[in-house]
């Protein structure tokens, strides 16, 4: 009695490896997204704040107590000036640099949706080869279990078993 067990063909991995999105992306900046990434970084941190804020107090206090000249009186026009032109670049850089970002996001979420895909496809082949392996393994307990019956019905029986 030759059986032949029905196995599926071997899973074929034929996609390339996966890259690091973000590796791939750093490769492709140009100078003005990595400096609008490096602007972002620097106005977007606690130590910006806390130098901009003593900057400030020390252009103010200088400026109310000032003994010879006072080049900013209070309400302090030239500051607000100064503050207004920042903001009115840091502003874009930092809208250019967080746009950039989104895009970087987009990117790694279709990546990860194509190795979910491909990972999907791989668990597939596994379930299909353990389905397969299942029922070789019935089969074979099942031919096991009728040739100990066999062999138990053709064995003569011995006094004192």
């Amino acid at each position: 009695m030759v059986n032949h067990f029905r196995f599926p063909a071997p899973f074929r991995h034929e996609h390339p490896p996966v890259r690091n999105v973000n590796e791939m992306v750093e490769e492709r900046l140009t100078l003005g997204q990595r400096a609008s990434d490096q602007l972002a970084g620097i106005v977007g941190s606690w130590p910006f704040i806390v130098i901009q804020t003593v900057l400030l107090m020390v252009w103010a206090a200088l400026n109310v107590a000032a003994w010879v000249k006072h080049w900013d009186p209070y309400p302090f026009i030239l500051m607000n000036l100064f503050l207004s032109l920042q903001a009115a670049y840091t502003a874009p850089v930092i809208m250019m640099s967080q746009n950039r970002q989104a895009l970087m996001d987009r990117i790694e979420a279709h990546n990860d949706f194509l190795v979910n895909q491909k990972a999907e496809e791989e668990i597939r082949a596994i379930l299909d080869q353990l389905t397969a392996q299942d029922e070789a393994l019935i089969h074979i307990h099942d031919t096991i279990a009728s040739l100990r019956k066999a062999l138990a019905g053709a064995r003569p029986t011995v006094q004192g078993e």
